[in-house]
Parts: structure tokens; sequence; C-alpha cells
């Protein structure tokens, strides 16, 4: 038994396993949409699990997830594979709850220190998850080499990373902040996020827009259009994080974090102006939501109204 017949063994029990390749082309396949239909399908609305950590941390997988099919999320996006003081937990046994509770990973941040330390053994984790994209969150560069030069060699490890993935029939991503938004240290004519598009193959790396992130960073480094870099290259951005905010002056940001559906975001209108819809991931995250009240306390509360709000965008 070959490297990746024994991962897919692992991971699957005794139910079959699913190919990366077979289950990444079926979710990259555009949706035929009518024109009064979801803007996100329910299949491919899932959750950053980064939103409801105080609850993994609290309850743990097996009952997070139970919850999480209960609302309707059908994809899951991890963010670490620990589940705080609840105990110990292998990959294949959350693999194993995914399936248990019929939902899917559809991605995975990975801190870029973890990619450097050991790359194949992330991409082993992602292949028993069965996910078909594996990333990161972290700005390509730390603060001190925002600079066209730092982002050029960013881009040749992310080009690196994606080759990797690819050779297991997976892609991977990254995930924007606000800075990369900004302007290079040493030549305030260049963003960087376009040094980044411009040096990283689109073969192999891939792009999750934030949508408020991206925001924040028109506000703070005016000068472009979000959905202007999703529909120049619409096939390298397949995950979106559907994060919502509400304008405010006396916020450095120019928004605050809120629940989806309660701010001021133009997401209707973002995802109605794409041309091939269905094609994208859209995933809730709310950064602040585990200390949100009214009842229920805690994060799930915003979730299950976020994915209501999220399934509500009609075109």
């Amino acid at each position: 038994m070959n490297r990746r017949a024994f991962l897919r063994t692992v991971a699957s029990g005794a139910t079959v396993a699913v190919s990366a390749s077979t289950l990444s082309g079926a979710l990259d396949t555009p949706v035929a949409s009518a024109a009064g239909g979801p803007l996100i399908p329910a299949g491919k609305t899932g959750i950053q699990l980064y939103s409801i950590r105080d609850q993994v941390a609290r309850i743990g997988f097996r009952r997070v997830f139970e919850e999480l099919s209960r609302i309707g999320y059908c994809e899951v996006e991890f963010a670490g594979y620990g589940q705080g003081s609840v105990g110990p937990i292998t990959v294949p046994e959350i693999r194993r709850l995914l399936d248990d509770n019929g939902l899917r990973a559809v991605g995975s941040h990975v801190g870029l220190s973890a990619f450097r330390a050991n790359l194949e053994l992330e991409l082993d984790r992602a292949e028993i998850l069965g996910t078909p994209y594996i990333g990161t969150a972290n700005e390509p560069v730390t603060a001190d080499k925002r600079t066209v030069a730092g982002y050029r060699e960013a881009a040749a490890e992310f080009n690196r990373f994606g080759q990797a993935a690819a050779a297991r029939c997976l892609k991977w991503y990254h995930h924007n902040h606000s800075d990369e938004f900004g302007f290079a240290a040493d030549d305030p004519s260049v963003r960087l996020y376009d040094v980044l598009l411009a040096e990283t193959d689109r073969r192999y790396v891939y792009l999750e827009m934030d949508i408020y992130w991206a925001y924040v960073g028109k506000h703070r480094f005016p000068g472009f259009e979000p959905i202007d870099y999703v529909k120049a290259q619409p096939h390298r951005y397949p995950l979106f994080h559907l994060k919502d905010g509400n304008a405010n002056p006396a916020n450095p940001n120019g928004y605050d974090i809120v629940e989806f559906g309660a701010g001021d975001l133009p997401f209707r209108s973002f995802l109605k102006s794409l041309q091939a819809r269905g094609m994208h991931h859209g995933i809730w995250e709310q950064d602040n939501a585990p200390g949100s009240l009214p009842d229920p306390p805690g994060s799930f509360g915003p979730a299950a109204r976020s994915y209501r709000a999220i399934r509500e965008l009609r075109g």
C-alpha cells in the first residue's frame, strides 16, 4: 500500500474514501442559478471554526459538529486541530466526526511556521480530513519586511507550498487581512497585494478573500475595489470569508465586526456581480462571536443567526 492509499484508508474508516481531486472538482463546478436564487448555494455555506472557538474548547468537536449540522452548515474550515480542555483528539478521529455529521472540511488555516517546519505533515492532515484546500491566514511577511523584495520572496515560498500541495491534488491558499493592501515601504506607489498576485503562480497559489478585511484595507489604503480583484481572476478566489462590518468612523479600521446581516458591507451586490455564481464557497467568520449576547450565550447564537442571513442572500 502506498502513502496516499494508506492515508485514505486511515481517513475513511469503514466508509469509502473519496479522493481530494474528485472532491475539489465537484466543489469547484459552477452551479446554474435562477435570477432570484441563493447567492451562496446551501452546499457551499460554511463556517470558520475560529468563530466558535469557545465552543470547541468547551464541548469539543463532536458536539460542535452536531450543532453545526443542526443549524444547517455543510462545510467547515479549520483553525487548528485541538479541542482545549475536552482532551486530545487525532485528525482521523476528527474526520470520522465530520462524516458522522454530514459535514465536509473545505479548508484549513495553518501557520506559516508549521508549513516551514513540516510541510508534508500538514498536507497529510489535509488529505485525511478530505479538504480540497489548505492554506494560511498569516501575512506573507513580518512587519519589517513589507517591501517589494520581501513580498517577492514570500511569493516564491508560496509557490513552493502550492506546488507541493498540487502534487497531492490539493490547492494551497492565502487568506488576507488588511495590511496586505498597504503600500511597500520602499516604494509607496506599489500596493503589496498586487506584488503577491503578480509573483505567485496562478496554477498553484489561490486566494481566500476575507471581504471584511478587504474593505478595511480599502479604508486604510484607498485606491482599489475588492471586487475588482475577484473579477480579474475569479478562478483564484474559490473561498470567501463572509464577515460583516458596521461602519464606525471612530474605529481606525473604519468598521466594527458584527453578525452577518447586521452591518454595512455590500455583500449582495458583491456576490451578485460575480459571473460564475456557485463557484465560490461562502465561509462565515466573526472574530468576536465568542463574547456575544443575548441568549444563547457564546458563539452558537451568532452562528445560527448568521447562517440564516447568508441563506437569505438572493440574486
